[in-house]
């Protein structure tokens, strides 16, 4: 019997072993896509206490402690911190089988040093524990991200924010690379009750009065052009829900723009008008060097009486079972055919759409790129060991893993980047099975180079090639 989460956690033979502790484990991590905020980095925060650092907007955890029939007091609503966290515990005790097990129990071995199982019978002492490490100068919000050896990461932000902290970051020469990430969702969200003051926002900071689609599309490109040369921005971000592309002429999103606000817009409608502007914004990340993030299949705020109680990303979404392989061959030929097809990252929430996904990127690989059109690693509810290897040998069965861009935490959490860990974990076991069966050689120099590249030199090379 193996002892609970050793260091051989989830290797599995010798081959395995050795290319996580020599090759996997020392790298450095480059997280492309999360949901912290630049200001608690650049304050470089300080936590009060574990439930602050740990429970605080991390909807993956409250959404199995309602499911272990917490009360919502001690999980969004004003009950005390310790409270709170014990209410995690007890479900945590009771959640073997659900990758969050493993993760709490790796951020407090990675960050706090506790390798035994979290349970009511010590929670006293794992608080106190945790606590008081909390008020070492190390604890910090920077300390934290060093203790994982994050050497860069990309937030998420919205077109109209003016990224102070991030630029104080770079001024400052910060040893953590902070970037933005364009994510335009406000911009085409034409049925929304608050578009027009939200393009009255948007006008006043490029000085463009926004009066067309086109005058809208003028007034993003100001602010993608902003967010390149005062924050670095490497990368942009596109939530797609229900469908994904329909084409639209510039002639009917004028039509529609004009009609905003003053009637109820069909659903076709508003698909046209949001795909007029991903294919503009997709010839302008093209234009800019920058990559583009589709994330596909959510189905958002699930439970209309908790959206109105306690609002958006906590724990009421759920994946969609669309089909959606021709809209999405339309989005991608459309921005093709034009010579203006960004680098493309794909992300599927649904693990019935890595092998459609994988099949599809293959269809526009273009030299000098080494997978210019990305299958992206697994993603929300396929993110835990099962997903993490389907998606790596469906890229490996349709394309080339060799080429994968690897592993990212789309979390809110600093204490989330173990979850890189328990990727290179299995990707290292995945490998090492394939070494011990003899499906590829036992080639050290080569295995080498391949963990290398998808732990953090791909992506790192990823978002700094110019097209």
């Amino acid at each position: 019997m193996k002892a609970f989460m050793d260091q051989e956690f989830l290797l599995s033979n010798e081959t395995a072993s050795r290319l996580f502790h020599e090759v996997a484990e020392p790298m450095e991590i480059y997280d492309y896509h999360n949901h912290l905020d630049a200001r608690e980095i650049y304050e470089d925060r300080s936590f009060e206490n574990l439930t602050q650092v740990w429970l605080g907007g991390d909807h993956y955890k409250w959404r199995v402690m309602r499911a272990y029939g917490i009360s919502e007091e001690l999980i969004t609503g004003d009950g005390a911190p310790y409270d709170k966290y014990y209410a995690w515990v007890e479900t945590l005790e009771h959640a073997m089988g659900n990758p969050l097990y493993h993760w709490s129990h790796m951020e407090l071995q990675r960050y706090f040093g506790i390798f035994e199982p979290l349970t009511t019978r010590n929670a006293r002492q794992v608080w106190e524990k945790c606590n008081a490490k909390l008020k070492e100068p190390g604890f910090s919000v920077r300390g934290l991200l060093k203790q994982q050896k994050v050497k860069a990461l990309c937030t998420t932000n919205d077109p109209v924010e003016d990224l102070k902290w991030h630029r104080l970051l770079q001024q400052e020469n910060s040893e953590i690379e902070v970037y933005p990430t364009f994510r335009p969702d406000g911009a085409m969200d034409v049925d929304g009750g608050t578009y027009t003051s939200y393009l009255e926002k948007l006008g006043e900071l490029t000085g463009i009065s926004i009066e067309s689609p086109a005058e809208l599309v003028n007034a993003l490109e100001k602010r993608l052009e902003y967010f390149v040369k005062e924050a670095g921005c490497k990368i942009t971000d596109h939530s797609l829900e229900e469908r994904i592309f329909v084409p639209c002429t510039e002639e009917e999103a004028e039509a529609i723009f004009a009609r905003r606000g003053q009637e109820i817009l069909t659903q076709e409608e508003i698909m046209k008008y949001r795909s007029f502007l991903l294919e503009k914004l997709g010839a302008l990340y093209h234009k800019y060097h920058l990559v583009m993030q589709l994330h596909m299949g959510a189905m958002r705020n699930n439970s209309d009486r908790m959206y109105a109680k306690i609002g958006p990303n906590t724990g009421y979404d759920s994946m969609d079972d669309m089909n959606y392989a021709r809209e999405l061959r339309l989005l991608l030929n459309t921005l093709d055919a034009a010579d203006q097809l960004p680098r493309t990252i794909l992300y599927c929430l649904n693990p019935k759409d890595f092998d459609m996904l994988a099949a599809a990127a293959g269809n526009y690989q273009e030299a000098p790129y080494r997978g210019k059109v990305q299958l992206g690693p697994a993603w929300w509810f396929c993110d835990n060991r099962d997903g993490m290897e389907k998606q790596m040998k469906v890229l490996a069965n349709q394309g080339l893993l060799f080429g994968f861009v690897g592993m990212l935490t789309d979390s809110r959490s600093f204490l989330s980047f173990p979850r890189h860990e328990y990727f290179r974990r299995i990707l290292c076991n995945l490998i090492g099975v394939w070494v011990e069966n003899g499906e590829i050689p036992c080639d050290w120099d080569m295995l080498k180079e391949f963990i290398e590249s998808i732990c953090y030199n791909n992506i790192s090379t990823y978002l700094l090639q110019i097209q």
